[in-house]
């Protein structure tokens, strides 16, 4: 039985009963004293009428009514409208009211939770789209390399050297983005296994640009490093992870670097409790409208991320998290045709001494 022919019943009882008893009443006067029934009765009847309308009123507006809305909007919801909101202005403040507006919320929160499930799959599409693209582009080098040697085209020295070392960097670049794809999903699982430890930021990052500046002048590319920071100063980092922010900067750099000279600026400063680290270079630069979104997953502009550069989309989105999972922050600056410069800003370590 529904909850609505119950009340029902419930009320037509409730009105019933004081009538019985004034019917019952009236005829027991009329047994005993001969007072006709009907002055007795009709009052009662009317009294009785009247308090049921207005309890018919408020039943039907205070509970019938918002039931009804919460039934239409369960339908709605059912069908896939997320978008139907009840309008909880005329259905009181009670609890019955509050049992709509709390109805809204989970409405609003599951509407959220789609809107999340689908971007989230049009960026996992996007992604196993790019990285298919560039995993592919590697594949085919590869394969035409190989081909090369099995024919003897690589018929010198020379040309069978060339052929594969073109070979190991093609196998280099594949190795990268399936590195940068497992990073992503655990990153999007919240399961990145960092191993903090004690950084001297002087020997560190000198060794980190020794390194990378090897490939750099392989490419034509300038860097030119400055560190400010006194010999002492350390921070607490990951130094896997942080060497992954640094080549992830670098690459996204080389990708657009659209001049006859190519250079980048590393620069190191301090700043008070902080070590400030700027990478810039002299490409094509970003709008300055699209700066603050240049960290989010897949995010391109035509200016600077042209898809043709290849790359998952996803390197400056794993920079960023990194960052901030070491309780720093990255933001960056530029323009178009001016370059880009990421910064960001990393706690220095304080040894705490016990009095």
């Amino acid at each position: 039985m529904k909850l609505t022919t119950r009340l029902i019943m419930a009320f037509i009882l409730i009105m019933m009963l004081p009538i019985v008893v004034a019917i019952v009443f009236a005829v027991l006067m009329r047994t005993f004293s001969g007072v006709r029934p009907l002055s007795i009765v009709l009052p009662v009847v009317a009294i009785v009428v009247a308090i049921g309308f207005f309890v018919a009123a408020w039943a039907y507006f205070g509970i019938f009514r918002p039931i009804g809305e919460l039934q239409k909007a369960t339908r709605e919801i059912r069908d896939g409208n997320l978008d139907y909101e009840i309008n909880i202005d005329d259905l009181g403040r009670d609890e019955v009211g509050e049992l709509c507006a709390e109805f809204n919320d989970m409405r609003l929160r599951l509407k959220e939770s789609q809107e999340a499930k689908i971007n989230a799959d049009r960026e996992n599409r996007e992604m196993i789209s790019n990285i298919s693209h560039d995993l592919k582009t590697p594949i085919t080098a590869i394969k035409g390399y190989v081909e090369g040697i099995m024919d003897g085209v690589a018929s010198s020295p020379e040309k069978l050297d060339r052929y594969v070392r073109t070979i190991y960097n093609k196998a280099n670049d594949m190795d990268r983005l399936i590195d940068e794809l497992t990073f992503y999903s655990k990153i999007d699982t919240n399961r990145v296994p960092y191993n903090f430890a004690k950084i001297n930021v002087k020997d560190y990052f000198g060794d980190c640009i020794e390194e990378v500046s090897l490939d750099l002048e392989a490419q034509n590319i300038h860097i030119v490093y400055r560190n400010s920071v006194d010999s002492y100063v350390e921070i607490i980092a990951d130094p896997e992870q942080m060497k992954r922010v640094i080549n992830n900067i670098i690459s996204n750099s080389i990708k657009y670097m659209d001049k006859s000279t190519k250079i980048i600026w590393f620069t190191i400063t301090d700043i008070g409790d902080f070590i400030q680290v700027d990478i810039r270079d002299n490409g094509r630069g970003v709008d300055a409208r699209d700066l603050a979104k240049i960290f989010e997953r897949f995010y391109r502009t035509d200016a600077s991320r042209n898809s043709s550069a290849g790359g998952s989309g996803i390197g400056l989105s794993i920079v960023k998290k990194i960052i901030e999972d070491h309780g720093g922050q990255i933001w960056a600056t530029g323009a178009v045709g001016e370059g880009l410069e990421m910064h960001f800003v990393i706690r220095k370590h304080r040894e705490v001494i016990d009095e």
